[in-house]
């Protein structure tokens, strides 16, 4: 079975950098053993593989945003543009789902409802149903968020799948294996605790308190089970493409 392929876009911030890097959550997270995983550091300027050679793509979170329109960025979106249009399946994770969405013609920029941090309730929307990622989580089921940034309008041919009370777009999917999250399906409870304390000082400036927010932190089973479903789905597809 071929591997999977990890964009990294960045690096958590340092009180959690001993807990290992975006990719390593998110392999944990997904249930990948380390030999079915390859990781390029495209934030670092590390050249882009070729497709063909993976039974997914997962792209990380970023403390960079989007907008910015880094060198680096401009050309992982257009890796991920042709990668999407061969059908290869594709997962993006906060500045990895607004990365997508920006690869394939939707706009990204900041939230005007402000910043969204810790754990929200995500309500599903009509076409989750008939998702092979979100059929059956019911109405609404916890996740783990910590973004600036949202897709602010949709890629044409794309499909809101969930959103939340501050971001319209939690989650879309385009074509039949491009999906993109706004949630961290990897984080755990104490990764998303760590990045809310590291925010208390913006959140208080904001007029919010971390202290609330930390005691809301809960366990999100579901939004993991999305990341799970994805690698189940990518390597059906593999399998059949060796097949066929």
């Amino acid at each position: 079975m071929k591997p999977f392929l990890i964009l990294e876009t960045g690096t958590p911030i340092a009180a959690l950098r001993r807990h290992g890097g975006f990719g390593h959550w998110i392999r944990v997270a997904a249930g990948l053993h380390g030999r079915q995983v390859r990781s390029c550091f495209v934030a670092d300027g590390e050249p882009l593989p070729g497709a063909d050679e993976y039974a997914g793509v997962l792209v990380t979170g970023s403390g960079a945003m989007v907008t910015d329109r880094s060198d680096w960025s401009e050309r992982s979106a257009d890796w991920l543009r042709d990668a999407a249009h061969a059908g290869l399946p594709l997962f993006g994770i906060c500045y990895g789902h607004q990365l997508l969405a920006h690869a394939l013609g939707g706009s990204v920029g900041y939230n005007p409802r402000g910043r969204e941090m810790g754990t929200v309730p995500v309500a599903t929307l009509a076409d989750a149903s008939a998702d092979p990622l979100f059929a059956g989580l019911g109405e609404q089921f916890a996740a783990h968020t910590t973004h600036l940034q949202s897709v602010l309008a949709l890629p044409p041919q794309a499909t809101v799948l969930a959103n939340s009370e501050r971001d319209d777009c939690q989650a879309f999917r385009w074509g039949e294996a491009a999906w993109g999250v706004q949630f961290h399906p990897e984080f755990s409870t104490r990764l998303m605790s760590g990045y809310i304390q590291a925010r208390s000082d913006a959140l208080a400036t904001e007029g919010t308190c971390h202290r609330g927010l930390l005691r809301d932190v809960r366990p999100a089973p579901n939004a993991r089970r999305v990341l799970k479903r994805f690698i189940h789905v990518a390597h059906q597809r593999a399998r059949h493409r060796s097949q066929a």
